[in-house]
């Protein structure tokens, strides 16, 4: 058993927004927030374009603009990880987010002006997967600049309570939205948030930036990141974790609309409820990553149990009002799995890896989704939508046994250490018995 020093009364519990002390961190949630909400909003009001407007309640119809939405990824993101250690990750991030404003005004005025249609909206959704390949890792490597090593937990889990934030907000505006003005103007005025960022990254303070080491271009460099990447075999287990949690269980608009619509017949309105109850419980899983001072690897694999769980009790729910308590649950252990997940590589990781490893990360979790979606589309379909949330159940019970499995085999620590280790409170100084796989991995 691990020792753990006693950390003095001063250095005890962190302020859990101790981030946003950087100027430039407060400028960047704001943008970010509000285009977040807008992204949640018109992506909720294009879910239920295709559902609804396009297709006759065709659950694959939406898996396949999911799919290539978040196929681009796949495809990109191990290539894209070599850029981002080089080049200005400020630059990526600013003609990104310009083009996906762009993208999200050209299908909200085609459906204002009636020529939307479902192949329009599959070409849309393959350009914003493009354009986000670039920015999904530029983003998570560029926090490491905005707030240092030293905030780096804090800054991650605030970034997922702003983002889980407006997955609150973003669908019940969206719901409310469809119902009073329709789909198209939702879906413009979404857009349009966008700028919000575009503003907040321009008014950045460069010289404030916390400098990162940038590699010089060179031959190899992206299987100079795969070999670094195959030697912490803890990265590796991280990244199959979230790639089944990506491909299983990230399906949520699947699991909302299609429950919504075709198991309790409800509307629009509705449909933007249960999705921002969903991320009622996801609102709580950020907030446990930013009270957090380090991520341990046991909080991951205790998360996917908590996706098990929380997916299998709202399939099973026998009525609307049991789904909406019980559904938070699964957005709990989803958000604080990849949140967890997503702060351990960003601490455990050297510098000059970190972009590749963090475009990797964001290959597998969003990447992984095209790979599900269809079949939980099908499911759908073919068994019905509470079959299709126990396609994410299996998703979170096979990510845990990948956890549990591993360290019992490879390090000898059992199961009920493991939970021990992911409820108990992480002092500043502490090495418990996972957290020192780290250090070890890490280790030449």
């Amino acid at each position: 058993m691990v020792g753990r020093r006693k950390s003095s009364p001063r250095e005890s519990r962190p302020a859990l927004f101790r981030a946003l002390a950087t100027r430039n961190f407060r400028i960047w949630i704001i943008g970010a927030l509000i285009a977040n909400i807008g992204s949640w909003a018109q992506r909720t009001a294009q879910d239920w374009l295709v559902l609804t407007e396009l297709t006759n309640n065709d659950a694959v119809a939406v898996g396949v603009s999911l799919s290539l939405q978040f196929g681009p990824i796949f495809v990109l993101g191990p290539f894209i990880g070599p850029l981002i250690d080089r080049v200005n990750g400020r630059t990526i991030i600013l003609i990104t987010t310009i083009a996906e404003l762009v993208l999200g005004l050209v299908l909200g005025i085609a459906v204002v002006l009636g020529v939307a249609t479902l192949p329009l909206v599959y070409v849309l959704a393959l350009s914003l997967g493009v354009s986000q390949a670039f920015e999904a890792p530029a983003r998570m490597a560029f926090v490491s600049e905005l707030v240092g090593k030293s905030h780096i937990s804090n800054a991650v889990g605030m970034n997922s309570m702003m983002f889980n934030t407006s997955r609150l907000v973003g669908p019940a505006i969206a719901g409310v939205a469809i119902t009073t003005a329709g789909t198209g103007w939702t879906l413009t005025i979404s857009a349009a948030a966008y700028a919000a960022a575009v503003i907040a990254i321009l008014s950045l303070r460069v010289r404030e930036l916390n400098p990162v080491t940038k590699v010089a271009k060179a031959r190899g460099q992206f299987r100079e990141g795969l070999r670094y990447i195959r030697s912490r075999t803890d990265i590796v287990i991280v990244l199959s974790m979230a790639f089944v949690v990506g491909a299983l269980v990230f399906n949520f608009g699947i699991f909302s609309a299609t429950m919504a619509v075709v198991e309790f017949g409800l509307g629009a309105h509705d449909y933007g409820f249960i999705t921002s109850a969903l991320a009622v419980g996801s609102l709580i899983g950020a907030l446990i990553v930013a009270r957090s001072t380090r991520p341990r690897l046991s909080v991951i694999i205790v998360a996917a149990a908590t996706i098990a769980v929380g997916a299998t009790l709202a399939a099973l729910a026998p009525t609307v009002t049991i789904f909406v308590v019980l559904y938070p649950i699964l957005g709990l252990g989803a958000i604080l799995l990849v949140a967890t997940a997503n702060s351990y590589l960003q601490v455990s990781t050297d510098d000059k890896f970190r972009g590749r490893v963090l475009a990797i990360y964001s290959t597998v979790v969003i990447g992984g989704t095209p790979f599900g979606s269809p079949l939980v589309g099908f499911v759908s379909n073919t068994l019905g939508p509470r079959w299709a949330i126990g396609v994410a159940a299996i998703g979170g019970l096979a990510a845990t046994l990948i956890g549990f499995i591993w360290m019992r085999a490879g390090h000898h620590i059992g199961t009920t250490e493991t939970i021990r280790s992911a409820f108990r409170h992480s002092e500043v100084g502490d090495t418990t018995a996972t957290q020192l796989i780290t250090i070890i991995h890490k280790s030449p």
